[in-house]
């Protein structure tokens, strides 16, 4: 059984659904994502997802495709991260997921990248820009090293191709609420709850979501029909306020917005 089927075991046993951040490696630098990561776990996180800069990204929204471009100009690279995630992993009882690029993961060669990220303490994949019918020889090399690939469904994905999607998935699908970018919304889409809703009777495996999730209200929504809930753009903006503020006054701030979204989660069983 893998970290994350460990983990959404444990948390279907106590009747609790997983709060689960994204951030940017690097940003503004790798010693301030150590801290983020510590900050983020400590605070009851679930899981973390961690993005891996890229120059082209995938669906990422003007907040976390800026905080890529920050990072990429200071020089950091997918090998940095890896080290980054090696040297905090071991403190860290939360798992942590890489959201990379396929284009990353080719350069490296199938079997070096998911090695080194298993090595890093990694323990899923997420690759946004490769089609699940191509994914065959990457979703062999995770299982062979214990690392859980997981697909990205979304509202245009025809029924038929996500229930073939959830059949080759692996530690938990990610339904992408809303049909474009990352981002901040006021609004999610009126048919999410229901789409979801279908999702969770066609698969065993957990249900999380994705994309626009920010508010209270959201999570409230949300957290009855899902087993996790997926926040990032509101975080990696946070995150940019490094330099205007202290960096201590950035964690902690970020710690009370988490704990905040946390509680609501925790209200809405």
């Amino acid at each position: 059984m893998t970290r994350i089927q460990e983990l959404f075991n444990e948390l279907r046993a106590n009747g609790r659904k997983a709060f689960m951040p994204f951030i940017t490696a690097g940003d503004p630098d790798l010693a301030f994502t150590q801290d983020l990561l510590q900050t983020l776990a400590d605070a009851g996180s679930s899981l973390i997802e961690v993005g891996v800069p890229y120059s082209d990204p995938i669906a990422d929204g003007p907040v976390i495709q800026a905080s890529y471009t920050r990072t990429l100009q200071r020089g950091t690279r997918s090998a940095d991260v890896l080290q980054c995630l090696g040297a905090i992993a071991p403190r860290l009882r939360t798992p942590l997921v890489l959201m990379v690029s396929y284009a990353i993961v080719y350069r490296r060669g199938l079997q070096d990248f998911v090695r080194q990220a298993k090595q890093a303490g990694v323990a899923g994949l997420i690759v946004p820009d490769l089609p699940f019918e191509e994914a065959g020889a990457l979703r062999g090399e995770c299982a062979s090293h214990g690392i859980d690939w997981i697909p990205l469904i979304t509202p245009t994905t025809p029924r038929q191709r996500t229930i073939e999607i959830a059949e080759v998935a692996q530690g938990f699908l990610y339904y992408v609420s809303v049909a474009g970018i990352t981002g901040e919304r006021r609004e999610l889409p009126k048919e999410l709850v229901d789409n979801l809703a279908w999702l969770r009777t066609q698969t065993a495996l957990p249900v999380c979501v994705g994309f626009g999730i920010s508010r209270p209200e959201h999570v409230r929504l949300l957290a009855p029909v899902v087993d996790g809930l997926i926040v990032g753009s509101a975080i990696v903006r946070q995150v940019a306020t490094v330099g205007e503020k202290p960096r201590p006054q950035v964690l902690r701030e970020i710690r009370e917005y988490v704990s905040g979204l946390m509680a609501a989660i925790a209200s809405a069983k």
